[in-house]
C-alpha cells in the first residue's frame, strides 16, 4: 500500500509539473521547465547561495497540499552515512530548483539552492512527528476557516438578493 501511495504521488507530482510558484523554480536559463521529475528531485543535492559549490545536504521528501501542490522539501542535512543527521521543512518560498540537461532524461539531474546561511539551517523546523501533527492541523484550520469565511459570505449574498425592493 505505502510503496503504491508513493508510485502515485510520484506519477501526480509527473503529471502535475510540480506546480512550484514564484521564486521557488529556476532553470539553467532562469525559465521554468513547466514538468519535474519527482524521481529525479528526491535526494537532489542542496547548497547555500554563499557557497555554491559546497553540498549542504539532499533532498529527502517533497510534501505536498490537497491541490497537489508542493508545499516544502525535506532535506537531510548534517551527519555522515545517515548517522547524526537531521531533517529539516524548507518551505517552498525558500529555495530554488535548478535543472541540468532538462533535455535528456537519462541525464536530468536537479540542484536545489537556499537563500540562507548555515545557522539559517539550523533553525529551521525539524522535520518529525510533531511538526506533521502541527502542520496537519493548521492545514485543517485554514481550510476551516476558509469555509466558514464562504459560508459566510454565501449567507450575506442569498440574504441581500432575497429581501424584495421598495
Amino acid at each position: 500500500m505505502r510503496n503504491s501511495m508513493y508510485r502515485m504521488t510520484q506519477t501526480a507530482i509527473l503529471i502535475g509539473g510540480l506546480s512550484l510558484t514564484g521564486a521557488a523554480l529556476a532553470q539553467s536559463e532562469t525559465q521554468p521547465q513547466g514538468l519535474y521529475s519527482a524521481d529525479e528531485l528526491m535526494d537532489a543535492d542542496v547548497f547555500l547561495a554563499e557557497t555554491p559549490d559546497e553540498d549542504v545536504g539532499d533532498v529527502e521528501d517533497v510534501l505536498l497540499g490537497e491541490d497537489m501542490s508542493v508545499q516544502a522539501l525535506v532535506i537531510e542535512t548534517g551527519g555522515v552515512l545517515d548517522l547524526g543527521d537531521t531533517h529539516r521543512v524548507i518551505d517552498r518560498d525558500d529555495f530554488t530548483l535548478e535543472t541540468h540537461n532538462g533535455d535528456d532524461l537519462d541525464d536530468l539531474d536537479y540542484r536545489v539552492t537556499l537563500e540562507m546561511t548555515r545557522d539559517d539551517v539550523a533553525k529551521l523546523p525539524e522535520y518529525d512527528n510533531d511538526w506533521w501533527q502541527n502542520a496537519q492541523e493548521q492545514a485543517r484550520q485554514a481550510w476551516e476557516n476558509t469555509k466558514q469565511g464562504a459560508e459566510s459570505a454565501w449567507q450575506s449574498t442569498k440574504v441581500a438578493t432575497a429581501e424584495p425592493a421598495r
